[in-house]
């Protein structure tokens, strides 16, 4: 097996980081900015298990959050699926200009 720098991991995980920001801010649909939240958790995920490579509790860490973030999505696309059959909307503008009437 090779052995990979953990540079290579950190900038992963920064691209990984950034691109999650990047859909969040730039996006207006829910579903997309799940997924950018998603992204970011798994960034962090990535350097939880890169620097604990000897240790195993950062690697435990990590797949507790990871078991948390799914949980997380399934609460939240929950909530969107309860939404869109109200409004009919998944826009986050849309949305937020139908709670100020």
């Amino acid at each position: 097996m090779i052995e990979l720098d953990p540079t290579y991991y950190l900038y992963l995980s920064a691209l990984l980081f950034s691109s999650g920001i990047f859909v969040v801010i730039s996006k207006r649909n829910v579903i997309f900015v799940l997924i950018g939240i998603e992204l970011i958790l798994n960034s962090a995920n990535l350097l939880l298990a890169t620097f604990s490579r000897t240790d195993l509790n950062g690697q435990i860490f990590a797949i507790f959050s990871i078991v948390l973030t799914v949980c997380e999505v399934a609460i939240a696309l929950a909530i969107l699926l309860n939404v869109y059959r109200k409004y009919h909307s998944s826009n986050l503008d849309e949305l937020n200009e139908l709670s100020n009437e």
